[in-house]
């Protein structure tokens, strides 16, 4: 199989790439050049920017692809270049979007108005109606609607969950490991954030879960939740890290009034972002390649030697997090 990929070279990408190319497909990247990961060596690479891809429509061509990726489409305009590129030259397109397309999203944000969501999100649950809460730049609902609606081609839409792993730049453990590596007896939670699930993923087994629908044509056409089953609550999140991490301490659930201020989050915790991920696996067979323990394995290992370049000092204020856990246990005795 001849592959495209739009994008493809941080986080997810080359762990796609990689995959690929063990599996003996042929990988083009087309990228601008600012990264140079050594799992992406072996591929085909085209540089450029994404704003003058229609330009290189003869050099994709020629190639004779059986199927394009799009990695990054962030919104309408994105979308629609993608879709102008491509759409004489494949016959299917794989489009990388989120769960963050539903309309429990937008509640879990206080952005959308009226009853929790019943969860796990289904492929068909209802999607937000207003902006992703950060900003119009980020509008996958919109990327999903013009490429499922281009008659020249077959899209697979994957809605992607939380991604952890090595390379992530958003750092999902650290503010965890960070606690445990300092020795902190305990870490505390709202107790509402507690008991709140949230759909994962490991950055190798959703790279296997794109490299899966790009692979089988019964892909075409379909929308796929990936993610870990069961999602975590974030307790229980903490407890799985804390194993890996070899951790003794102890998870503290609070009311928020009792936190500090640098622990408190703004969301609606009673909206839960679990998601059914029955629909890839019953259609195309897929699997986690790799256990959820070994993931936080790997991932807990890579972040202890590849620590974020700034910490915000007050993200870690251990007196006022001291003096929150000793008023919780003043007024609970």
């Amino acid at each position: 199989m001849r592959v495209i990929i739009v994008g493809g070279t941080r986080f997810i990408g080359p762990a796609v790439v990689r995959q690929l190319l063990l599996q003996g497909h042929e990988v083009t990247v087309f990228h601008r050049g600012q990264s140079n990961d050594e799992r992406t060596k072996d591929a085909r690479h085209i540089l450029g920017d994404r704003k003058d891809m229609p330009r290189f429509r003869n050099d994709f061509a020629r190639l004779r692809p059986d199927v394009a990726l799009d990695m990054r489409a962030m919104n309408a305009a994105e979308a629609t270049l993608f879709t102008e590129t491509f759409r004489d030259i494949v016959g299917r397109v794989v489009v990388i979007s989120s769960i963050d397309v539903y309309l429990a999203y937008g509640r879990l944000w206080n952005r959308e108005p009226g009853p929790i969501e019943p969860t796990p999100l289904t492929e068909t649950s209802p999607l937000r109606q207003t902006d992703q809460p950060l900003g119009k730049e980020f509008d996958k609902i919109s990327v999903e609607r013009i490429v499922t609606t281009c008659p020249e081609f077959a899209a697979t839409i994957l809605r992607l969950p939380m991604v952890y792993g090595p390379g992530d730049r958003m750092h999902r453990l650290f503010e965890y490991l960070k606690r445990m590596d300092d020795r902190r007896p305990v870490i505390l939670l709202d107790d509402m954030h507690a008991r709140w699930r949230w759909i994962r993923g490991y950055v190798d087994n959703v790279a296997a879960a794109i490299c899966l629908s790009l692979a089988d044509r019964r892909a075409a056409g379909k929308t796929y939740n990936v993610g870990e089953q069961p999602a975590l609550t974030e307790a229980e999140w903490v407890q799985n890290i804390a194993r890996c991490a070899g951790w003794p301490g102890e998870i503290v659930d609070m009311p928020k009034r009792f936190l500090p201020e640098h622990l408190r989050a703004e969301y609606n915790f009673e909206q839960h972002l679990d998601a059914d991920t029955g629909r890839i696996r019953a259609e195309l067979g897929y699997q986690e390649p790799i256990s959820r323990e070994e993931a936080l394995i790997r991932t807990v290992e890579w972040e202890r030697a590849h620590p974020p370049e700034e910490i915000e000092p007050n993200d870690f204020n251990y007196g006022a997090e001291d003096a929150a856990y000793q008023e919780y246990q003043e007024h609970r005795s």
